[in-house]
């Protein structure tokens, strides 16, 4: 089986009532995605993606985005401790996140807001530690802050375990990651021929160490990927959804020279051992 561990079916790109979400759940159902990791991103969505994941029968994450930090007010901290410690008993309920610290977003670079996003990640850190639970990292253009803060949290000799989601980073960094405990996700971006570095990493990291991933309805692979341009002309930018997955774990298992089935099986080892609650829902 396949499991996606991470995407975001709630989005409003699936439509109202989240039709469009169940209806691409089944289908990547029948592709033999048994399980997907919904995310949280605000305190405002967390029974959104709960209530959902119930309905696919598939697991979620609860945390505060760091593109909605801006957005976020202090007390949500405490909303989420209070989520984590209401629903500590739901096997669904498998991770912290998605958290993380954004340094791409221009808006997000300024002083107060970095400072404020720094607050939030670490402040959840120390949520996931008190809980227990493994933690769903957005690492963009971040990844030495993101990994200052989790060991400063873990404490000397700590680990974690968890995913640093759609990665991107260098190979000391992606090994840094590893060395804690992590797990790195990949996903659409790996399957454009122009990702040089990203398709290195894929192809020569530990395989023990990678997970797959859609991030849908972001971060398409190449196949549904459409220009400027060709929007421009009226053509529709492709919706990403878990169906992707085993095409996108196809690509990997070609850059790795090795079957598709190899894949499957190490991917989704590797995600079990990253959020060990799934393991219940895996049966």
């Amino acid at each position: 089986m396949w499991i996606d561990t991470h995407c975001h079916l709630d989005a409003p790109e699936f439509g109202p009532n989240h039709a469009l979400a169940l209806d691409l759940r089944a289908q990547a159902a029948i592709e033999n995605v048994a399980l997907c990791v919904l995310q949280g991103v605000m305190a405002s969505n967390f029974d959104t993606v709960r209530l959902l994941a119930q309905r696919t029968q598939d697991a979620y994450a609860l945390g505060i985005h760091p593109l909605f930090v801006p957005r976020a007010q202090d007390g949500d901290l405490d909303l989420l401790d209070q989520a984590l410690a209401q629903h500590r008993d739901d096997p669904r309920l498998v991770a912290v996140g998605e958290i993380g610290l954004d340094y791409f977003v221009p808006a997000l670079q300024e002083p107060a807001m970095l400072a404020r996003q720094q607050l939030f990640y670490r402040a959840q850190l120390k949520l996931a530690k008190k809980h227990g639970l493994p933690v769903i990292l957005h690492v963009r253009r971040s990844a030495d802050h993101v990994l200052k803060h989790l060991r400063a949290v873990a404490g000397p000799g700590g680990r974690w375990l968890g995913i640093a989601h759609a990665f991107n980073g260098s190979p000391q960094q992606a090994q840094a990651f590893i060395d804690l405990g992590l797990k790195l996700g990949f996903g659409g971006a790996m399957t454009f021929e122009a990702a040089n570095q990203l398709r290195r990493l894929a192809s020569s990291l530990p395989l023990e160490a990678l997970v797959l991933e859609t991030d849908a309805p972001d971060i398409p692979p190449h196949w549904l990927y459409t220009t400027a341009a060709q929007r421009a002309a009226g053509q529709a930018q492709g919706i990403n959804s878990p169906v992707e997955l085993p095409r996108i774990g196809a690509v990997l298992a070609g850059l790795r020279g090795v079957a598709v089935g190899e894949i499957e099986a190490a991917t989704t080892r590797n995600a079990l051992a990253a959020l060990p609650r799934l393991q219940a829902l895996a049966v």
